[in-house]
């Protein structure tokens, strides 16, 4: 790693590594410019303190941060924080949560349902993956989360995700467990009702959350996809094996 800059400059890095975790560049620049909790740095710190991390690698190009720094942690070479990101993994998640998505696509049109749509291959505006029509006419909104993991269920939900759910009854979240193969292992529906009870909070206008992780219990899930309503969506109990994500064998969940 190169030689650490100023003391400024490298508070100012941490600082971004704390908030990025969380929200994207403008809006930590934003924070950063107009909270006095931040005004012992200057503009000119905050900016050096963002391209160095750039330039070593710690912020990707998107800007999402590498490392794990916690708000009392000093960032400096004595004490190498736990990575969160490299390319690999951020291809490696990529490429589960698009066999997720095909996963049920497929597992949609096979069960039958109407004008089965890939909503999130043309736009992430829509707030969900998946659009199909359940006879006679009920519709469903389907945002999909894989994961390679059967042992436990993390979640990433974005705050547009977030918001959609709260506006659209139609909305359901419906976990993948992806095979070696591709192949979707299990299905199961996030209670929806869980959901609105562990998001975020704005607190105030200045500072608003943008994305949160998940630990998702056995309590939030139904085995297989479930409507609203209680409907299942796939036929006989398609994908749902029971004993993923600690479900049991009767496992229910109101929401």
């Amino acid at each position: 790693m190169p030689s650490l800059p100023g003391d400024g400059t490298r508070e100012a890095a941490r600082r971004w590594l704390v908030h990025l975790r969380v929200a994207g560049v403008s809006r930590v620049r934003t924070l950063f410019t107009h909270h006095p909790r931040y005004a012992d740095l200057t503009p000119v710190q905050y900016a050096e303190g963002l391209e160095w991390l750039r330039r070593t690698g710690l912020v990707s190009p998107s800007g999402r941060p590498a490392v794990n720094v916690g708000e009392g942690l000093p960032l400096d070479d004595a004490d190498v924080p736990h990575v969160l990101w490299n390319a690999e993994d951020d291809e490696r998640r990529s490429a589960t949560g698009t066999a997720g998505e095909r996963c049920l696509l497929a597992l949609l049109r096979q069960a039958g349902l109407a004008s089965v749509e890939h909503v999130s291959a043309v736009s992430d505006a829509f707030g969900y993956d998946i659009a199909a029509t359940m006879p006679p006419d009920k519709h469903l909104h389907l945002e999909v989360k894989a994961t390679t993991d059967p042992t436990r269920l993390v979640v990433h939900l974005s705050r547009h995700e977030s918001d959609v759910m709260g506006a659209d009854p139609r909305w359901i979240m419906g976990a993948v467990l992806v095979g070696r193969d591709g192949a979707a292992l299990s299905v199961a529906t996030v209670s929806r009702s869980w959901l609105l009870s562990v998001i975020p909070q704005d607190r105030s206008q200045r500072g608003t959350w943008e994305s949160v992780r998940l630990d998702v219990p056995p309590e939030a899930l139904k085995p297989g996809l479930i409507m609203e309503d209680g409907k299942s969506v796939l036929p006989g109990g398609s994908c749902a094996t029971h004993g993923v994500w600690g479900m049991a064998a009767r496992e229910a969940v109101s929401g």
